[in-house]
């Protein structure tokens, strides 16, 4: 097959998304496929077919400690307005499918999947829709918690800075602070002090002022993916230091990954459900990987689901899947397979 595999894009998760990139693009072509791998806003003023055969950068699978400077990338495109840069959709025309191998905003938001939508390109992962629903950490809780499915205590707090103070002051302590629409922990703080409320607040101002403020919830970190309809082994995350943010996602051995993860069969049985529960009222297709704390007693407590789950030399899903006995390469040609018949039936 001739795939493209799209990757980069403007989101805080840009460094994360080209590492996923430059590995699927290796697995494919190991496969046996034409791949290429594109940076989406940068694109390519070169032919673009050239892509096909063009060495994968070695360096971008590396993910530097702090998230991407997108001031300066927007700079090294000078009246870059258009989110798809020079070549992508052209290339993107010529493939069989697009592998996103996007994180993020403007990627996993549903933008680029109702454009693909419209131009009639197929793609992998969920649709438009659920995508864009996933993507809202708010929207999202607001239809998992009705299902019964163990979520925490959470408000969406729409803010500036002259309100911080009197945040600070009503907000239950302790307690997580998010951006209502990232991922990779960019910009997630827990606060267990009115000062560490107050800093966080202040850090959640630089995404725009809306964040979820959610009840803290002490346990064991647990992360399961689905993948065609079944839930993949779970996989527990154990920090070295701090919680799971960005840098303990992504700097090799800042974090213990066990999968599966070391729990009883009943709790194995009770995430996968639960996963499951919210692939399937969000309506979400091929894959995903949702995120749990699980407390003593066993209880699963859903924090958030990815529509586009890394696919980095560190991340989660390819260890979920390793442990189901699907290598990488299977993995990538099982979601490319499943996506194009999830299209097919207009999913």
């Amino acid at each position: 097959m001739k795939i493209v595999v799209l990757a980069g894009g403007l989101s805080p998760e840009r460094n994360v998304s080209l590492s996923s990139g430059c590995k699927v693009c290796a697995a494919l072509r190991e496969r046996g496929h034409e791949a290429a791998l594109i940076d989406m806003y940068l694109g390519t003023e070169a032919d673009p077919r050239a892509l096909f055969s063009a060495p994968i950068p070695e360096e971008l699978t590396r993910i530097g400690r702090q998230a991407p400077d997108l001031a300066a990338v927007k700079a090294s495109r000078p009246g870059g307005e258009n989110q798809f840069g020079p070549g992508v959709l052209e290339l993107c025309r010529m493939a069989d499918v697009v592998f996103l191998g996007l994180h993020g905003t403007c990627g996993e938001d549903g933008r680029v999947q109702a454009a693909f939508d419209l131009m009639g390109i197929p793609y992998t992962g969920a649709g438009c829709l659920g995508s864009a629903i996933a993507m809202d950490k708010d929207l999202t809780k607001r239809l998992v918690a009705p299902l019964g499915v163990p979520t925490p205590k959470w408000e969406l707090v729409r803010y500036g800075a002259e309100d911080i103070p009197a945040l600070t002051r009503r907000l239950e302590l302790p307690c997580v602070v998010k951006p209502s629409a990232s991922g990779s922990s960019i910009g997630v703080s827990i606060a267990h002090s009115r000062e560490e409320l107050a800093s966080a607040l202040t850090q959640c101002l630089e995404f725009g002022g809306v964040c979820v403020v959610e009840q803290y919830i002490a346990g064991r970190e647990i992360q399961v993916g689905i993948l065609e309809g079944r839930a993949l082994p779970s996989i527990e995350i154990i920090p070295k230091a701090g919680f799971y943010d960005y840098e303990n996602k992504y700097q090799p051995g800042a974090a213990e990954e066990i999968t599966p993860a070391p729990i009883p069969a009943e709790w194995e049985k009770r995430l996968g459900e639960a996963a499951l529960a919210v692939f399937r009222a969000l309506g979400l297709s091929v894959y995903s990987r949702a995120d749990f704390i699980v407390t003593q007693d066993g209880t699963p407590w859903f924090l958030e689901i990815n529509t586009l789950p890394g696919m980095t030399p560190t991340s989660l899903l390819p260890q979920e899947a390793a442990a189901a006995g699907i290598g990488y390469g299977e993995l990538c040609e099982r979601i490319i397979k499943a996506s194009l018949d999830a299209r097919s039936a207009g999913k």
